[in-house]
C-alpha cells in the first residue's frame, strides 16, 4: 500500500511526500501532531496538518534564521526565541560560546517532548544549561519585558492558530521594548508566494517597520514550505545586516554550517522585483 501526507500549500495546489511509516500522532490543547517517517524527507513534524519542520530540509531555516543576526552583531550575549518548539534554532545558538542565556518560549510543551523523542536532530541542545524553556504564550511573556535582549527570534507557526498573536502591532511593539538601545527582531516572514501567503507578509511587514529604524527582508528556499520561497523579517534598532556585518569575525568562529556562510548572508538580501514590489506596497 502506497501512503501519502499531503498538505494543501494553496486552494490550489496540493504538496505530498511518501510516507513510510506513522510513527506518532496527538493532540494538545491547542493542535494536533503527528510524526511521520518519510521516504524523502526522513522524520517530518506536522501541526494541525502542516509540515513544520523535516529531517532532510531543516537545516536550511535554522541555520537562515540565527546566523544572519549573529553575523551582524557577534556581541549578542541574551536571547529570547519565541516558539521553535523543535528545537532547531536553540541547536544553532547553542554553537556561540559567546552566548550566555536563552530564553525559549513555545506554548505547547506537547511539542517539545514529542520532538525530543521522535526528532533528537533538532531538540538535541535543549537541555543545554544556558537554555531556559517557558512553557507559555509568547505574546504574554514578552509584554513585562523591557530592555533585555540583545536578540529575538520569532520562530512561529503560520499567523493563525496558537501563532496568530506573534503577527500583531502589538506583539512586535513589545519586541521592540523588550530588546536593548542595539537589539535585533528576526521573524519567519512568510511566502511572497501565493497570494493568501503574501498578503500575511505584507501585514508583518507593514507592523514591523511601524517600530524599527532598521527593516530589512531576506529570502532562502525551503523545499517543504509553501512555493519554495521563503522569507524572513531583520528588524534591528541600531544594526544594519549587510553594511554591519563582521565576516571576518564570524568565519574565525569556525563554526560547522550546512547552508549559511557570508556570502549567502549578503545575497540572501537581494530581492526579486515581485517581492520589492509587495514590500513597497506594503510600506
Amino acid at each position: 500500500m502506497n501512503l501519502w501526507f499531503t498538505e494543501n500549500h494553496s486552494p490550489n495546489v496540493l504538496f505530498s511526500i511518501k510516507v513510510i511509516e506513522h510513527l506518532y500522532t496527538g493532540r494538545s490543547e491547542f493542535q494536533k501532531i503527528d510524526v511521520l517517517q518519510t521516504a524523502e524527507f526522513g522524520r517530518i513534524l506536522t501541526l494541525d496538518g502542516l509540515v513544520m519542520v523535516t529531517e532532510k530540509d531543516e537545516f536550511i531555516y535554522h541555520d537562515m534564521i540565527t546566523h544572519v543576526p549573529m553575523a551582524t552583531n557577534p556581541g549578542i550575549k541574551k536571547v529570547l526565541v519565541i516558539g521553535a518548539g523543535d528545537g532547531g534554532t536553540v541547536r544553532e545558538l547553542t554553537k556561540y560560546e559567546s552566548i550566555e542565556h536563552i530564553d525559549m518560549v513555545e506554548i505547547d510543551e506537547m511539542v517539545v517532548d514529542v520532538c525530543k523523542e521522535f526528532i533528537p536532530q533538532t531538540a538535541s541542545k535543549l537541555d543545554d544549561p544556558r537554555v531556559h524553556l517557558h512553557f507559555e504564550d509568547g505574546l504574554k511573556f514578552v509584554r513585562s519585558r523591557e530592555d533585555e535582549y540583545d536578540l529575538i527570534i520569532v520562530d512561529s507557526t503560520d499567523p493563525f492558530g496558537p501563532g496568530e498573536g506573534l503577527f500583531t502591532r502589538e506583539f512586535y511593539g513589545n519586541c521592540y521594548k523588550a530588546l536593548k538601545e542595539d537589539g535585533i527582531l528576526v521573524n519567519q516572514h512568510e511566502s511572497p508566494f501565493y497570494e493568501e501567503d503574501a498578503l500575511g507578509m505584507q501585514r508583518a511587514h507593514k507592523r514591523i517597520t511601524g517600530f524599527f529604524p532598521v527593516c530589512e527582508v531576506y529570502q532562502v528556499h525551503i523545499p517543504t514550505y509553501p512555493s519554495g520561497h521563503w522569507l524572513f523579517g531583520f528588524a534591528s534598532k541600531k544594526f544594519d545586516p549587510i553594511k554591519d556585518l563582521n565576516a571576518d569575525a564570524w568565519n574565525e568562529l569556525g563554526l560547522q554550517t550546512k547552508y549559511y556562510n557570508t556570502d549567502i548572508h549578503v545575497g540572501s538580501f537581494a530581492l526579486p522585483n515581485y517581492v520589492k514590489e509587495q514590500l513597497k506596497d506594503a510600506e
